[in-house]
C-alpha cells in the first residue's frame, strides 16, 4: 500500500518515528509486509511490546475481515482459469 511505501521513504530519508507511524496505518489495514517492518522495528527497539501487540491485534482483524466465502469462490475460479 502507499503508507507502507511512504515509511520506506521515511526510513531512507532516516526519519524512523515517522515510518514507523505510517507502517502501524498500513499494518491495521492488514499489511503484510508493513507487519514484517514493524516486527524488525521492535527488535531495533523502535516499538514497543504493547504497541507491537495491539497492531498484531487489528492486523489480524483487518485480515480476518478480508475473508469470505466468496472472494474464495473467485480466487478458485480464477486459479481454474489460469489451468
Amino acid at each position: 500500500t502507499a503508507r507502507y511505501y511512504l515509511g520506506c521513504v521515511e526510513n531512507d530519508n532516516g526519519r524512523m518515528d515517522r515510518s514507523v507511524k505510517h507502517w502501524v496505518i498500513a499494518a491495521k489495514l492488514g499489511h503484510e509486509s508493513s507487519m514484517d517492518s514493524l516486527k524488525l522495528c521492535y527488535r531495533d527497539g523502535l516499538i514497543g511490546k504493547d504497541d507491537l501487540a495491539a497492531t498484531f491485534r487489528a492486523h489480524q482483524t483487518a485480515v480476518d475481515d478480508a475473508k469470505s466465502a466468496q472472494r474464495e469462490a473467485g480466487e478458485a475460479f480464477h486459479a481454474s482459469c489460469e489451468e
